[in-house]
């Protein structure tokens, strides 16, 4: 009986010859060598573009490293394996079985990175957060999206956050990402003179993108009025630079006004920050 069920094994795969084993490593090499240089060439193109046609460049690294390996995938299975529809069957199934139980987690990431990549909730270029993290996503693998943050730190989030948190994108494939510079005076000052100063501040950086609206929320608090300064640079790669920018110039404007800021007791301050 089981001399029977080795035959039945046995009898799936090929008798691999010299000249098949060479068409399967050149079949892989060439695979390699195709994703190697996409990796390179594609955001070398995206590199010289701006606005969405550098994002939709970099989209199609992962795409395109996909269809090459499944291709080659395609391409190998026939040498290895004979083409019937029994054994296709019975291999794929014995395969996705064993990967099912030793892999679950990692095949559950490889599957949420296939449907990241058609649903596209994240591209290569967009600033998201992802439990906790944000960052500039920089490259989508098969496993894993990798975010580089402010401080220059490189995060690897597997794509199996994609089920169960909340994904913040703050551009969405586009060139625009909203910056908020915060501010915080005492109850008496003058709402409407702060309001056009601190429109006065972002008109005036460098970094503005032009054509973007800019605007200025007052709220009250207990503790004086929170504004909230929001605009647009030119690169979502300049967001904490124009931010910088219109904290410091706007917190000098306000000084040169006679503006007098809040001070926050150390628990509102945590809730402010949370």
């Amino acid at each position: 009986m089981e001399t029977d069920s080795l035959k039945d094994v046995a009898g799936l795969f090929k008798t691999l010859d010299g000249f098949a084993i060479f068409e399967i490593a050149l079949i892989f090499a060439v695979a390699l060598a195709a994703v190697w240089l996409t990796q390179r060439v594609l955001p070398w193109v995206a590199a010289h573009l701006h606005g969405k046609r550098r994002l939709y460049i970099l989209a199609m690294v992962p795409m395109v490293r996909i269809v090459v390996l499944v291709i080659a995938l395609v391409m190998i299975m026939p040498r290895v394996i004979e083409p019937t529809i029994q054994n296709m069957v019975a291999t794929l199934g014995a395969a996705g079985l064993a990967i099912g139980f030793a892999l679950k987690d990692y095949v559950s990431s490889l599957i949420a990175g296939v449907v990241a990549i058609h649903e596209m909730p994240y591209r290569p270029g967009d600033w998201i957060e992802v439990d906790g993290s944000y960052g500039e996503v920089t490259h989508i693998g098969m496993r894993t999206v990798e975010l580089v943050t402010n401080d220059d730190t490189v995060i690897w989030v597997p794509h199996l956050k994609l089920w169960d948190n909340l994904i913040h994108n703050a551009n969405n494939g586009g060139p625009s990402l909203m910056c908020i510079a915060e501010f915080y005076t005492q109850p008496e000052a003058d709402a409407y003179q702060i309001r056009d100063a601190l429109e006065e501040v972002a008109l005036t950086s460098p970094y503005l993108q032009l054509g973007k609206p800019i605007a200025v929320t007052a709220a009250e608090q207990p503790w004086g009025t929170k504004y909230r300064l929001k605009a647009y640079p030119i690169d979502p790669r300049q967001q904490f630079q124009f931010i910088t920018d219109m904290t410091a110039r706007g917190k000098k404007r306000l000084m040169e006004l006679d503006v007098r800021f809040a001070k926050v007791e150390s628990d509102e301050a945590y809730e402010l920050a949370h």
